[in-house]
């Protein structure tokens, strides 16, 4: 018991910091499972649509290596910092209870906002990777920009938000 505090208030206390301390365990179990599901959800893709790309053709089997991975770290930082921004702008402290779909939509919005700068940068400004012929694109704006990364940025982070969710609810219902 702490000194000088009635014991009812204690209870109270003692209480909520269970309450947070699920809270917390709640947000970091969701967050370890989201990063699983998105460096190894974004491994694969960045392997499978490599033919997508110059590389593949032009390129090292070391080189394209070092792309893959090095594409796949990018995609952590991006989705990382994806959930971030989203969580600052909508999130709140009950978060991943309350308010999920608000912040994985904006994570999602902002990973893809962030592709297509990323995609214009790339290809058509510093011109540091270049798209196959058999890349499939979509016009936007002044230029064309590939279809697979957008898929990727729509596909992984939804499979993320709901399996972490989906596992989240089991570990701590």
């Amino acid at each position: 018991m702490l000194p000088g505090m009635p014991g009812d208030l204690q209870v109270g206390a003692m209480v909520s910091i269970i309450e947070n301390k699920n809270e917390f365990y709640a947000w970091l179990s969701f967050m370890r499972r989201y990063f699983l599901v998105i460096a190894l959800g974004n491994l694969v893709w960045e392997a499978l649509h490599m033919p997508l790309y110059t590389i593949w053709y032009e390129g090292t089997w070391k080189q394209i290596l070092f792309a893959v991975l090095h594409c796949t770290g990018g995609d952590i930082l991006i989705a990382l910092a994806s959930l971030m921004l989203a969580l600052v702008v909508v999130g709140n402290n009950c978060w991943p209870h309350k308010g999920y779909r608000a912040v994985a939509i904006w994570a999602i919005v902002f990973g893809l906002a962030y592709t297509v700068y990323s995609e214009w940068l790339n290809v058509y400004w510093r011109e540091s990777w270049a798209y196959a012929d058999q890349m499939p694109v979509l016009p936007f704006a002044s230029f064309e920009i590939a279809l697979t990364p957008l898929l990727q940025w729509l596909v992984i982070p939804l499979a993320s938000f709901w399996w972490a969710r989906g596992r989240m609810n089991k570990d701590h219902a």
